[in-house]
């Protein structure tokens, strides 16, 4: 039997990507492993056991390419509305998708991330 532990993005400003995950979600740091060539920070919702794994390579820098961005991580929220007038605020709302009722930010890194209102 398994059970989802964590997923890693690879990030090229550390502290910019844990600013913007901080004010953007309100997701905080959960525990850090700092080695010579490389830091990861695990991010954590206070919620659930699942985490966001920040990859940082100390000498990276060129961004990264992410292809077609046909990924993304989902987070759901009781206060859609209030997410969205944050996020408008923030300048990162990448995409809209009304008829579905979502729609998905761009962290620093250009990772799309879907917000879900949260379901009765």
């Amino acid at each position: 039997m398994y059970s989802f532990a964590h997923m890693n993005f690879n990030v090229l400003d550390l502290e910019k990507s844990l600013a913007f995950y901080r004010e953007a979600l309100g997701l905080h740091e959960v525990r850090r492993i700092e080695a010579p060539e490389f830091v990861i920070v695990y991010l954590g919702d206070g919620q659930t056991g699942f985490q966001l794994e920040l990859t940082w390579m100390r000498e990276r820098t060129e961004p990264y390419d992410l292809g077609e961005c046909e990924f993304h991580l989902a987070f759901v929220t009781p206060d859609f509305e209030g997410a969205h007038a944050k996020h408008e605020d923030m300048g990162c709302i990448c995409f809209e998708n009304p008829a579905m009722g979502i729609y998905f930010i761009e962290d620093p890194d250009g990772y799309w991330l879907e917000i879900v209102p949260q379901k009765a």
